[in-house]
């Protein structure tokens, strides 16, 4: 595995990155003469957060080691020199010395979501005042896995100490500018406090820009770029004006009984007066216009809309990029419809003034159409098209919008229903709950809320999966097929997974990490040849790494981060993110990795999702043609992408627990919608099922969305994994879930558990039922096969196979340092057990390959992550990773290592806290 670009970031993709941080901020006031800055201006920029600037979120989903990382402060030094206020500064520089960033400890999501504030004395204020006539207020947040957000002052709302700051700053400055560093949207109320309003000129959302966000956000501020970004979810006046937020954040049960009225499709229809800032909202420092809006009804290849918007730059000084956002007014019908609903949308090039663009979006005619989920219309289960006028509305945010007519028509005139595609009855709840819906239209035009039951299950799950099993391969043994037989053409799959024994069979569908030593240190898994069996096979190992924001490896390796999922997807530019993963996609080939752990793509259905910040929208559309692009690029450069978290990963709290009681139709319109465009529309490969229930199965054993809809309504043909130490729960009676329940697994056709320590696959060190449950028929060969083939089709794929690489296990080589001469250096006979202390030395005399086992243990709960590299002579020799133990000792077979006879210094580099090594094993393999 050793390779010369291993650890070393993919050249320019760091520079791209933060070109696309620049994108996708979002600017929310903009009074005249604030932004952005001239020559003239003098700034002074308070809060801490200039300095410890917020590159990421946390949690897997940030934990990418970067070269070198940017600060505000620094960015704008760079541009502005010495018109940034000194004395301010260094105020800042000192006051973070004695207080420093507080991590929390280093623990899994110990991170808080703030840093404590520098108090700020008047007499600094007004002194900053005398010489710099704009002040920049940084204002940071982040929360991320396992650690939702929460509605007290640091976290969803201001602190008192930023609240201090801000007031103190607007009592001396007239034109403030608040740059908002913070990994998901947050309260708002502020920005219309009488006391703060007059005085703020300017707000931009930053979000979460990556190492050099900070560069990003100089680049805006200074007018080198025009912001662009538009809001992929609505701003409201408060928190309690979420339709979610009663039903969300429990430990056991949410009811999601806003059905499909989530964001702006709630707030459009119910409830316009609860919003501050609207969903697709961002200003420019030009102005542009959007005319000659039209669109007629193409019928050939296939029925759809052509939508086609000209855009005018009309401002005087600025270039700048404008998105046309196109909406669906449907008709209410018997099933009701929201009042808004984003169908497409465009981004211009940079324009300069007084150049245009006309833009043309095609939209099928499907995408207009509703899921009945009750049989009001008379075709349960089907997408329908329901009787009337499908009205139509253009322009550059939801509130912004203007009538756009279809060929002499107010819209496009459905006269019948029509029945788009009829499928099964699949994923309803079985706990009866009443769901939102319009009910009569109001004088204001909004609507009232009414409230229906919402249907529930009819169909046997025990039949559907019975009478649909897959018919068995007669096994064959062993006929000297190889997998590169297959790859080439020479045999076909069948043939080879025939002389598959049930035993490896079981071994296949285990994944091994994290950071097996098998494939490039320190990432998330190996799977595929995880057995010797099936090594000799020719079944090579395949790995992924985390995240949706680059790539991970606790070892300390580095890569490229990117900004998070939700800036990704305020720049509207799917163009755009596709080029980015493409970079993406060529890191992870320089890195020996197979595939990316992202996109994330839950919807943003409440603010305070700890993990928003990966995700990209409370829309499905724009969240599913992110993703979509976000999958062709990274398979463009050579990976291949994640979707993730398959489904409805709605919160936090109570992750791998809580039942998410939903409707089909809701899902099937919200929760599901965007995963469907990225495999309809991205070519998705790979799937990565969710820790949670959904209507009483768990994502894992959820036959009905890993089979039924994924597979047999979509087509999906690849992978579909498990999250790292997911529970399962019985595929047809539900019940109680296990982390062993494999059986339950395959049958719902999720493929791959991950994950079992490392060298745990061959031994079932996980203590998994597959085989168990083939012995006393509760599951079937034929289903382990079927799995089976659903990886191996999936390996010809990757590019480990594209390598052609004969497969086989790293074994480092670690070489001794005879002129160390320790002299209470613990001399090591084979089957030697020693305790852990630092510093440790031992003595080896003899040559030889040796087995390192190693017991550990970690307070954290059951998800938590914690790894320690283990280094002989100041040499990587493997990374040490667990999950969460709550104390108990685990045994792990670490790798294997050659090693000379001679003194050995052992030492450890933590990676993330929480790890204890108990003790290690040497177990010499050769004489």
């Amino acid at each position: 595995m050793h390779h010369a670009f291993i650890g070393k970031p993919l050249e320019g993709f760091a520079e791209f990155s933060m070109t696309v941080a620049a994108q996708g901020a979002v600017l929310l006031k903009n009074r005249p003469r604030t932004l952005p800055l001239d020559e003239l201006d003098t700034i002074a920029i308070f809060g801490r957060t200039q300095i410890n600037y917020y590159r990421s979120g946390t949690g897997s989903g940030g934990a990418v080691n970067v070269v070198s990382t940017c600060n505000l402060l620094d960015a704008m030094r760079e541009r502005c020199g010495a018109r940034i206020n000194s004395i301010v500064a260094q105020s800042y520089e000192q006051w973070v010395i004695s207080h420093p960033f507080d991590n929390g400890g280093g623990g899994w999501a110990q991170e808080p979501w703030f840093q404590q504030e520098m108090p700020l004395s008047d007499d600094l204020v007004a002194r900053a005042s005398l010489v710099s006539n704009k002040a920049v207020v940084v204002i940071g947040r982040t929360a991320g896995e396992d650690k939702d957000n929460a509605d007290v002052p640091g976290g969803y709302r201001l602190s008192d100490a930023e609240y201090a700051m801000l007031k103190a700053v607007c009592q001396r400055f007239n034109n403030v500018i608040v740059v908002l560093n913070v990994s998901s949207i947050i309260d708002m109320s502020w920005s219309e406090d009488p006391a703060l309003r007059p005085h703020i000129g300017a707000i931009l959302y930053a979000w979460h820009g990556g190492p050099h966000g900070g560069r990003a956000v100089a680049s805006l501020l200074c007018g080198d770029v025009t912001p662009s970004g538009k809001l992929t979810d609505t701003l409201a006046t408060s928190l309690d004006e979420y339709p979610s937020v009663a039903c969300w954040g429990d430990s056991v049960q949410n009811i999601y009984q806003e059905d499909i009225y989530v964001g702006y499709r709630y707030f459009e229809t119910f409830r316009p007066q609860s919003v501050l800032y609207p969903f697709g909202f961002g200003l420019s420092y030009t102005r542009f216009t959007l005319h000659a809006l039209r669109a007629e009804l193409i019928v050939d290849p296939s029925l759809s809309l052509q939508f086609t918007a000209t855009v005018d730059n009309v401002g005087e000084r600025f270039a700048g990029s404008e998105v046309v956002q196109i909406y669906l007014e449907a008709p209410q019908g018997v099933l009701g419809k929201p009042a808004r609903q984003l169908i497409a949308f465009g981004k211009t090039r940079v324009l300069q003034p007084g150049e245009r663009e006309t833009l043309t979006l095609t939209v099928p005619l499907e995408r207009l159409a509703s899921w009945d989920d009750s049989g009001a219309t008379g075709h349960p289960n089907c997408w329908v098209l329901e009787a009337g006028t499908y009205r139509f509305w253009g322009g550059n945010q939801v509130r912004n919008l203007q009538p756009i007519g279809v060929q002499g028509e107010d819209g496009y005139v459905q006269p019948m229903l029509r029945v788009v595609s009829c499928h099964e009855q699949a994923l309803a709840p079985t706990v009866p709950f009443s769901r939102l819906r319009p009910g009569k239209r109001l004088t204001s035009g909004t609507w009232l809320e009414e409230w229906e039951e919402t249907p529930r299950r009819k169909f046997s799950l025990h039949h559907r999966i019975h009478t649909r099993l897959p018919s068995a391969l007669s096994l064959t043994g062993d006929r000297n097929i190889r997998f590169a037989d297959v790859a080439q053409g020479r045999a076909d799959m069948a043939e080879f997974i025939a002389q598959l024994e049930p035993e490896e069979l079981a071994c296949l569908v285990r994944g091994e990490g994290m950071c097996s030593h098998k494939v490039t240190p320190g990432v998330a898994s190996a799977f595929g040849g995880t057995s010797d069996s099936l090594l000799e096979k020719g079944i090579p190992l395949a790995s992924t790494a985390d995240g949706p924001s680059g790539i991970r490896m606790d070892n300390g390796a580095h890569a490229t981060l990117m900004p998070s999922g939700t800036l990704l997807a305020c720049t509207w530019d799917p163009v755009l993110i596709e080029r980015l993963y493409a970079m993406e996609g060529k890191e992870l080939q320089r890195n020996q990795i197979d595939l990316l752990l992202g996109p994330g793509m839950n919807i943003h259905r409440h603010p305070l999702n700890g993990r928003n910040f990966e995700y990209f929208s409370e829309d499905p559309l724009l969240t599913g043609m992110m993703a979509a692009a976000t999958v062709r690029g990274i398979r463009s450069g050579g990976g291949i992408a994640t979707l993730k978290h398959f489904a409805c990963n709605s919160q936090e709290q109570a992750r791998a627990q809580a039942n998410a009681v939903v409707s089909a139709r809701a899902l099937r319109e919200i929760y599901l919608r965007g995963f469907e465009y990225a495999v309809k529309e991205g070519g998705a490969m790979a799937v990565m099922t969710a820790y949670n229930p959904i209507n009483g199965h768990w994502s894992a054993s959820n036959y009905c969305l890993n089979t039924t809809i994924l597979r047999d309504d979509w087509g999906f043909q690849g992978i579909v994994m498990t999250d790292w130490w997911a529970k399962m729960n019985d595929a047809i009676v539900g019940g109680d879930a296990t982390v062993n329940n494999t059986a339950a697994m395959i049958r719902a056709q999720n493929d791959l558990y991950m994950v079992v320590n490392n060298n745990g696959a061959e031994i079932n060190a996980g203590e998994d039922n597959t085989l168990t449950a083939l012995a006393d028929g509760t599951l079937t060969l034929g289903e382990l096969q079927r799995c089976a083939s659903n990886i191996l089709s999936f390996m010809l794929h990757t590019q480990v196979v594209k390598r052609g690489e004969v497969p086989k296990v790293r074994v480092p080589i670690i070489t001794t340092d005879n002129e160390l001469y320790i002299a209470d250096a613990i001399k090591i006979a084979p089957e030697s057990r020693l305790r852990y202390t630092e510093p440790l030395a031992i003595y080896i005399p003899h040559a030889g390959a040796y087995d390192l086992l190693v017991s550990v243990n970690a307070a954290a709960m059951p998800l938590a992550q914690t790894a320690t590299n283990l280094l002989f002579n100041g040499k990587f020799v493997a990374t040490i990773q667990t999950r969460g133990t709550l104390g108990q000792r685990v045994v792990q077979k670490l790798c294997r290592v050659q090693l000379e006879p001679g003194y050995y210094r052992v030492q450890t580099d933590v990676i993330k806290a929480g790890l204890e090594i108990d003790w290690l094993e040497f177990k010499r393999v050769d004489s």
